[in-house]
């Protein structure tokens, strides 16, 4: 009979834990979690704090005896494995209750810690208002704090995904909210250009945005002890409020009644390490394709493990849900004499952030830049429906890709409407070794409420073969600002679209309707930089003036691309 161990009870782990018994009514499986909670929906935490997920039950998705009823797991919570002993297939157990040690044997070990959060060693972050959020605990805490406390003001640190979730949730509950983040944008998964669009989102609802900016100090100032009574209980907790004051390195102070650091996580490998394991060069246990680490009876899934990027080949750091879930049930095949290879990550994401969505698959323009991969870009703001049918939202969407091969290296949306649906597509038919030329051919569901007949995915494929073959010749938002004196700037939208100043500085102004008509009034010996709102219109004046013996280049994705880049 086959003894399987596994540490951890949430997503990996206890997947890993089903699906072994869904192949084998035989083996004898034992769960450990130090924590008091097994299997429940951490990435629903923020929901709950907000509002959005009013029963804390229902973040419980199995308890130690559903485990034990239904697939006969001997889960065993607020116990802690301590250490590995690798030659005599043991692990030592601490009981965090009565504080007692036991040995469990093992055949086969899966190691499924997670990644802790990253707390920086900031002078006075360790003070009773500030939080980081990674499992019910944690939530309580916060919670506790938001009604003992009285709290006007919330601050932010990281614009990630628990950093914009809680953002959000502070913003449902009254509180005014601030969100502080180093980087130059939020959303690091993104480009910075399609990052504006969340900018403007955040800062249009009211919040306190402030980027670029680092947390350098924390000074707690206790106001008074007050004694209250919990429901249900007759034991009195002493809750001392306050307030904090946030230095930033900007010079600036900041009050707030409550402070959550999101800003990352890092990998849990210290049992890993202390066994023995090889750590990968990221700083995750390194595993095999097989979900094995160097010691062929212990396996490593989930948040802790570096896995294999899908498009580049590399190992890579991905803590995600969707793959922790699938290696967690691929250990669990091999561990029962299978052969299950997991086919790397992709990193497909997606964020609500009030009314908007941002989603991305594959690679970024920033990690294409690191790692010198030839690419190429396109833009496309379109119709998450046929525009003419009510409620239609602009989706706006950007591809990358290979321009010699046109392999598909990375896809990003933003909208209030339809861009899961466009993410999930590019992260199939990148899955799938579909190239843009490809994508082309994709044929999508359309009805005037659902869809139009030349979706946001045929578009981009469109403007992207466009380009390969040589059909248009691409200008960036990025390269704007740095124009020769043998380049001028052509604006072929109508006048009133350039109101208040939404146009680019030094620009001519000839609506692409009278373009043939006044050709004449552009020079033939510099190059004419088209754009228009969204680039459609500034590819029809493009092929116009190249087939008129004109050099031009057309601005991919138009002003709307270049005026939120700045955002």
């Amino acid at each position: 009979m086959t003894k399987i161990v596994i540490i951890g009870g949430v997503a990996g782990g206890a997947s890993a834990a089903a699906r072994a018994r869904r192949l084998s009514e035989n083996a004898e499986i034992v769960m450990f979690e130090r924590g008091p909670f097994v299997s429940f929906a951490n990435c629903g935490l923020p929901y709950h704090i907000g509002g959005d997920i009013q029963e804390r039950s229902k973040l419980l998705l199995q308890t130690p005896e559903s485990f034990l009823a239904r697939f006969n797991v001997d889960v065993r919570v607020m116990n802690e494995v301590v250490s590995i002993n690798r030659q005599d297939k043991r692990v030592i157990v601490k009981n965090l209750i009565d504080g007692s040690e036991y040995q469990e044997s093992y055949d086969f070990l899966l190691l499924s810690p997670g990644a802790g959060a990253m707390v920086p060693p900031i002078p006075g972050i360790n003070n009773p208002l500030t939080h980081s959020l990674r499992n019910i605990p944690d939530m309580d805490r916060i919670i506790k704090t938001f009604e003992t406390n009285n709290v006007k003001h919330a601050t932010v640190v990281g614009g990630g995904f628990i950093g914009l979730e809680m953002m959000e949730a502070f913003h449902q509950l009254g509180v005014n909210t601030t969100l502080v983040e180093m980087a130059e944008q939020v959303m690091t998964p993104v480009d910075r250009e399609m990052a504006g669009f969340a900018h403007a989102e955040i800062r249009e609802k009211g919040i306190d945005l402030r980027l670029g900016v680092a947390l350098t100090s924390v000074e707690y100032i206790a106001n008074q002890s007050v004694a209250t009574i919990e429901a249900g209980e007759n034991k009195e907790h002493q809750h001392l409020q306050g307030k904090l004051t946030l230095s930033l390195d900007n010079g600036e102070q900041l009050d707030t009644d409550i402070l959550i650091m999101a800003i990352g996580v890092r990998p849990e490998t210290k049992l890993a390490q202390e066994a023995g394991l090889q750590i990968g060069s990221l700083g995750g246990i390194y595993t095999n394709e097989y979900m094995q680490t160097s010691d062929p009876s212990i396996y490593a899934v989930g948040d802790a493990v570096e896995e294999k990027d899908f498009v580049t080949g590399e190992q890579t750091l991905v803590p995600l849900a969707g793959p922790a879930n699938r290696q967690g049930r691929m250990a669990a095949d091999n561990m029962l004499g299978r052969k299950e290879t997991y086919q790397g990550t992709q990193g497909t994401a997606i964020c609500k952030i009030f009314d908007l969505a941002v989603a991305s698959t594959g690679k970024n323009e920033k990690q294409l830049k690191r790692d010198n991969i030839t690419y190429e870009k396109v833009y496309v703001h379109t119709a998450s429906h046929a525009s003419y049918y009510p409620g239609a939202e602009i989706v706006s969407f950007k591809m990358l890709f290979d321009p010699q091969s046109g392999k598909i290296l990375g896809a990003q949306a933003v909208g209030k409407d339809g861009v899961d649906k466009r993410i999930d597509i590019m992260a199939v038919a990148q899955r799938a070794g579909m190239t843009v030329e490809q994508l082309q051919h994709l044929e999508l569901t359309y009805a005037p409420p659902y869809g139009s007949a030349k979706d946001v995915i045929n578009q981009a494929a469109f403007v992207a073969n466009n380009i390969i073959k040589g059909d248009a010749t691409p200008i960036h938002f990025d390269e704007i600002d740095n124009l020769s004196k043998d380049q001028i700037l052509l604006d072929v939208r109508n006048p009133g679209e350039r109101e208040n100043g939404n146009h680019l500085s030094g620009d001519i102004n000839i609506p692409v309707d009278q373009l043939r008509q006044r050709m004449g009034e552009l020079p033939k010996d510099k190059e004419i930089v088209i754009y228009c709102q969204v680039g459609l219109r500034g590819n029809v004046a493009y092929r116009q003036l190249v087939n008129n013996g004109f050099k031009a280049r057309n601005l991919i994705g138009g002003y709307r691309t270049y005026k939120f880049a700045k955002a």
